[in-house]
């Protein structure tokens, strides 16, 4: 990432920057390639949290063609699963051809973006099918009913279709803004606004990587925050640009659909802001959080929203009578976290330091560190979560309990599968999985 080009330069982005170099890529062709296969509450920090990252940057490997022989193997463990089946490594993805920056789980698939511009699918841990864009390697990734919209650091949110006679079939339909939407709008003066000196652009198209995406399948809209320091709203019907808001002083690295209309971003400059829509437009409803440090991950749960920052700490807060109060902080990391999501009862951490932290909220508010799993060699970038099926026989999770698969990608090049539980054990202490299984340790 280069300070001052687009993105800005912020005190909080500064310290991150070793985990996000690339190179900035030019508004390319339209051209992809298709293969089939192959006032706010206070925020607390301490600086014994601050820690740069520790890595030099790996250069990246584009790939020409990716789907000529797969770069993934599946690396099942080859150790017996724990004793306990309610929590553990269940595998590996291991990637060869560039860093994991983001992953979408929908149903039986799941759906990993990379630097190398290819946007892999799985199904049932096995490669079911791949395609790949141009330019712009993946920052993001949402599904919404049959179609996977992409996010790319050349600003532009693409559009794919599964095949109707083949499902590993995934084809281009569309990109946003549209080349219709695009010419449209260039004819008209109003529709131009100064992003920087001496330079305008589209109103309705991002100038800077799209960082992140988030759907309201409530009011059938998609969300676009991007390090241009705007979010836009498009809706899902006709794909067209609502609206566009200049919404922070930095890059927005997050954005996240609250429901009932009202929506969270947080950015590198160190604020968490909740916006809510109107009349078909979004106001300012008030601002959270703010810090020096930048906001890097957000999500919105049963009446909670998480912020997750470059000091690696998560704040969140709970609707009470009053309203959206500060209830607190979790303290996990060493590092920054860079990617969050919930599950029922549990939020997940991925971060800067390799790790991933689990925590249960009770239904006091308060919150039990369950799990801190470890075994990526790189920052965990990315998070996706789908609750598992119940086995016919046996299954492991107690009656009522529900078991979690999650999915941590890494700039090491891989993912993680990994099973953890709401379980709370009954009489404290830790459980721990094997010494040579890379840990799953639970702390009461």
């Amino acid at each position: 990432m280069k300070d001052g080009e687009g993105g800005g330069g912020g005190r909080g982005r500064a310290m991150l920057s070793k985990l996000f170099q690339t190179e900035r890529s030019s508004f390319g062709s339209e051209d992809d390639d298709v293969s089939p296969r192959g006032s706010g509450s206070p925020c607390y920090h301490s600086d014994k949290n601050l820690t740069s990252a520790d890595s030099s940057p790996t250069p990246y490997d584009m790939s020409p063609s990716p789907f000529l022989k797969s770069p993934w193997t599946l690396a099942s463990p080859a150790y017996p699963f724990p004793e306990d089946p309610t929590a553990g490594l269940l595998g590996s993805l291991v990637r060869e051809e560039g860093h994991v920056y983001s992953l979408a789980a929908s149903g039986e698939l799941l759906y990993t973006g990379s630097d190398s511009k290819n946007i892999r699918v799985w199904k049932g841990r096995k490669e079911f099918s791949g395609f790949k864009s141009n330019s712009g390697l993946v920052k993001a990734i949402v599904v919404a009913g049959d179609r996977i919209f992409t996010g790319h650091q050349d600003g532009k949110i693409r559009i794919w279709r599964v095949s109707s006679k083949d499902p590993t079939v995934h084809k281009r339909v569309g990109t946003l803004p549209s080349l219709k939407d695009w010419l449209k709008s260039s004819i008209n003066p109003n529709s131009y606004v100064r992003v920087r000196r001496h330079r305008n652009t589209l109103w309705l198209r991002h100038y800077d990587a799209v960082s992140c995406l988030s759907l309201d399948k409530e009011n059938g809209l998609l969300y676009s925050g991007s390090w241009d320091k705007t979010f836009k709203v498009w809706r899902l019907s006709d794909c067209k640009c609502l609206e566009s808001v200049t919404a922070h002083e930095d890059a927005i690295n997050a954005v996240a659909v609250g429901g009932g209309g009202v929506v969270f971003t947080g950015s590198a400059d160190g604020t968490v802001k909740m916006w809510k829509r109107e009349e078909g437009r979004h106001k300012l409803v008030r601002v959270l959080m703010m810090t020096e440090w930048a906001v890097t991950a957000l999500v919105v749960g049963d009446g909670v929203v998480y912020a997750g920052t470059s000091d690696g700490l998560v704040n969140f807060w709970e609707w009470r009578r009053r309203g959206l109060e500060h209830g607190g902080v979790l303290r996990g990391h060493a590092m920054a976290v860079l990617c969050m999501a919930m599950a029922g009862r549990l939020v997940i951490s991925g971060s800067a330091d390799k790790t991933v932290c689990v925590w249960r909220r009770g239904d006091d508010g308060e919150h039990v560190k369950l799990a801190v799993l470890t075994g990526h060699e790189g920052p965990v970038k990315c998070l996706a979560v789908e609750e598992e099926e119940e086995e016919e026989e046996g299954g492991g999770a107690g009656e009522g309990e529900k078991r979690w698969v999650v999915y941590s990608g890494s700039l090491d090049r891989s993912v993680k599968v990994w099973r953890v539980t709401e379980k709370v054990a009954e009489n404290g202490g830790v459980h721990r999985t094997p010494l040579h299984v890379p840990r799953s340790t639970y702390v009461y």
